[in-house]
């Protein structure tokens, strides 16, 4: 449990503090390219390293259905912000 607290933590923070403050800040600097999308690339790879990490070792210590939820949780979050990278 205290597994899906973090990760819900770390979700919110790398969307809407990195990637929103960012993209907000790209909003007033026109003359540069934007800095959202590899912000948003950043914390993609931090999900996809961090599901590997925890929900794969999870899985291995035999603690399936929290390593699952650890993978399905931290994959959409990546997911997410693989979307707004895209998007860019």
């Amino acid at each position: 449990m205290a597994f899906l607290v973090i990760d819900l933590m770390l979700i919110a923070y790398l969307v809407f503090i990195r990637y929103g403050m960012t993209g907000w800040a790209d909003a007033y600097d026109s003359g540069n390219p934007p800095d959202a999308p590899r912000e948003a690339l950043r914390g993609m790879w931090l999900l996809v390293g961090g599901a590997v990490v925890t929900g794969g070792g999870l899985v291995v210590l035999g603690w399936r259905i929290p390593g699952v939820v650890q993978l399905i949780v931290l994959g959409v979050g990546a997911g997410l912000l693989a979307c707004f990278a895209a998007r860019g």
